[in-house]
């Protein structure tokens, strides 16, 4: 019997040390990093208390770019749940082309996000994108999209948009190709009209996808910096920053290793928390909207 279990226990082995070598060190060494004065002109593991964490909590550039994330993050996904549940919904049903519509819904997501960024900033370019000439042929006046904060804010909410509805399109379609057919054989017979069965059956049906596909892109979400790095550079200022590419900054640029140890640290734990009320609060309005 004991050697079953040794036997079993070296199975798990390889999974441990993989577990341990890829999370756990790397997170006990931010952990010490971030009590340490670790930066470009003292690259030492030398102890100063909390002294990063009582500077972060006056760092009002943080904390706005964490305000920002917030904004950013759950107005992006909840419009990628939107558009993709509307998409999803066009091609489930028999539709003319639909093959080809799910292919074409599914490239923006084959391309990585740096070349994706970069090909919008020169659409948004202000005076060679089109997105401009466009709006000088129709007689309105040019938008500073990428030097204007609020025009910058626009333009990284349509790059992700862009890029990750059809992640959120191709979760949705397979939960919808997976529901069983007798509810709506059920409402069809009493006379449901589409709508109807939409709200009766469809949605409540689809809730736990729906949750699911919504925390996955807010998880991805949260690390938001690739975009703002190739699109707007944190600018103009520092309107467009994330904590991701603040994070940047602060650990690679300006090499103030000790800071941005205890800045990780606290973004990940407030990530964690905000996540988990997130898809607590999700999974109790569905359920009572599927119980209704």
């Amino acid at each position: 019997m004991d050697g079953l279990r040794r036997h079993k226990s070296m199975f798990l082995l390889p999974g441990l040390l993989t577990l341990f070598l890829i999370i756990i060190f790397p997170l006990l060494f931010t952990i010490r990093v971030s009590f340490s004065g670790w930066n470009v002109s003292n690259p030492q593991m030398d102890f100063i208390g909390g002294g990063n964490y009582t500077a972060m909590l006056d760092d009002s550039r943080f904390w706005s770019s964490i305000t920002r994330l917030i904004l950013l993050a759950g107005g992006t996904v909840l419009i990628q749940y939107l558009i993709g549940f509307g998409m999803a919904l066009l091609v489930w049903r028999e539709a003319r082309g639909r093959r080809f519509w799910r292919v074409l819904f599914l490239v923006p997501m084959m391309t990585t996000p740096v070349v994706m960024a970069a090909i919008w900033q020169t659409i948004f370019h202000e005076s060679l994108g089109p997105v401009n000439d466009l709006l000088g042929m129709l007689g309105l006046t040019k938008i500073p999209w990428l030097t204007e904060s609020g025009p910058a804010l626009f333009a990284l909410m349509t790059v992700e948009v862009w890029q990750w509805t059809p992640f959120m399109f191709l979760l949705l379609l397979a939960g919808l190709l997976s529901l069983p057919k007798e509810p709506f054989m059920a409402a069809a017979i009493d006379g449901a009209g589409t709508w109807r069965t939409f709200w009766k059956v469809t949605f409540p049906l689809m809730a736990p996808v729906s949750v699911a596909a919504v925390i996955i892109r807010l998880i991805e979400a949260s690390k938001l910096s690739d975009s703002v790095y190739v699109l707007t550079s944190g600018g103009p200022g520092s309107s467009t920053e994330t904590p991701g590419y603040y994070l940047y900054i602060q650990g690679l640029r300006d090499q103030q290793t000790g800071y941005s140890g205890a800045m990780s640290l606290t973004y990940l734990v407030l990530m964690i928390v905000t996540l988990t009320v997130v898809a607590a609060l999700l999974t109790r309005a569905l359920k009572l909207k599927g119980d209704s």
